[in-house]
């Protein structure tokens, strides 16, 4: 498996932080419970993010062109 990239932690840690801080504003809780859920909820919403940044060499190769298959002949 993979080491995850610097660009994954950052996008990661940068989305936990920023919807666990908005979904605390937003629902003005004060039970520990509702706590507690709201930082499961942003540290499964921060693995989202991070498994889904694309990690460098994994794009899949373009189709070739149709000239490219061909070897120039000399006259």
């Amino acid at each position: 498996m993979p080491r995850p990239t610097s660009a994954q932690y950052a996008y990661g840690s940068c989305t936990v932080i920023f919807s666990a801080l908005a979904m605390l504003l937003l629902s003005q809780t004060t039970s520990g419970h509702w706590i507690a859920v709201i930082a499961l909820a942003a540290l499964a919403l921060g693995l989202l993010v991070a498994w889904t940044v694309p990690t460098p060499g994994t794009r899949t190769p373009a189709e070739p062109a149709a000239d490219e298959g061909r070897v120039p002949t000399a006259l």
